[in-house]
């Protein structure tokens, strides 16, 4: 007991400082990939290579001579293999933070035209997904805001896995570790959905938890938030939709915000909890469970 005390006294503090301290990936992280569309020829190499079909190159049926390059976000699971595919027009960087409310703002696109030499070159080059880079503590201090401002003193979270790997299971276990204690911004974790405002939904949605995740969001007190966490909760992610898997969250349950990742960091997380705040039909303290 002695041993543990002095560890605790002599140990210091492991939680982030706030608001001083960016968490920045590491090198090797495996964050947004972003096709360079003016470099790209719409050779669907890295269509061929994507494990999730992220990544479509479609010719159109009305216009010979042309093609549209997609990238999808909601199912991308930053694996890498579309930069090994094609290097000159696809990198990944350390962006993470792609959380949004509406599925649309996950797809962007890449118009093109065969040249006379049988070449295609970009004609028009939408504007990507936007992404953040706030800092954890900031993401923390404007959540910390919102959830006094909305809910009184706390947001409690119930945390559903429809089918996941326990990939994101465990970048949302690190959200209650002291490196970031998301209790610091008054948000909970709950074992009842009796008790929650948010639910917080992993993997696709399997056969066997359909139902239950019905049961789970009617049990939900109104008004309420569903948060669809990673690549498999969004669109289905590798597993896709088969006698097995229904898919994503939103073919079961109404979705207010889709967090890519596979699986996506706990900062990514919290940007995602943030951004649900702004769906919340409340402008004052809710009910208090």
């Amino acid at each position: 007991m002695l041993r543990i005390l002095k560890q605790a006294l002599t140990g210091g503090v492991a939680t982030n400082s706030y608001p001083r301290v960016v968490g920045e990936p590491p090198d090797g992280f495996r964050g947004k990939p972003v096709i360079d569309f003016t470099r790209c020829t719409a050779c669907d190499a890295c269509a061929g290579a994507c494990p999730t079909s992220a990544i479509t190159v479609q010719t159109s049926a009305q216009k010979r001579g042309e093609r549209t390059v997609e990238m999808n976000y909601g199912d991308c699971i930053f694996c890498g293999e579309c930069e090994a595919a094609c290097p000159d027009a696809i990198h990944l960087t350390k962006e993470f933070q792609l959380a949004v409310t509406d599925k649309s703002e996950l797809v962007t696109r890449g118009f093109y035209t065969r040249g006379s030499d049988g070449v295609y070159q970009y004609s028009e080059v939408p504007a990507q997904t936007r992404s953040h880079t706030e800092p954890v503590e900031e993401i923390g201090k404007a959540l910390k805001k919102k959830v006094r401002t909305l809910f009184g003193r706390s947001l409690h979270i119930r945390e559903v896995d429809a089918g996941s790997c326990n990939g994101c299971e465990v970048e949302i276990t690190a959200l209650n570790n002291p490196v970031y204690d998301i209790q610091r911004f008054g948000v909970r974790f709950v074992a009842s959905p009796r008790h929650a405002d948010m639910l917080l939904v992993t993997g696709p949605v399997t056969r066997n938890m359909e139902i239950a995740l019905k049961q789970t969001y009617d049990a939900t007190p109104d008004p309420k938030l569903v948060v669809a966490v990673g690549a498999c909760a969004i669109g289905g992610g590798v597993f896709g939709k088969s006698y097995a898997s229904c898919g994503g969250v939103d073919a079961v349950v109404p979705v207010d915000v889709y967090i890519p990742g596979c699986p996506p960091r706990p900062e990514a997380l919290l940007h995602g909890i943030l951004l649900a705040m702004d769906r919340y039909p409340h402008q004052g303290p809710a009910h208090t469970a």
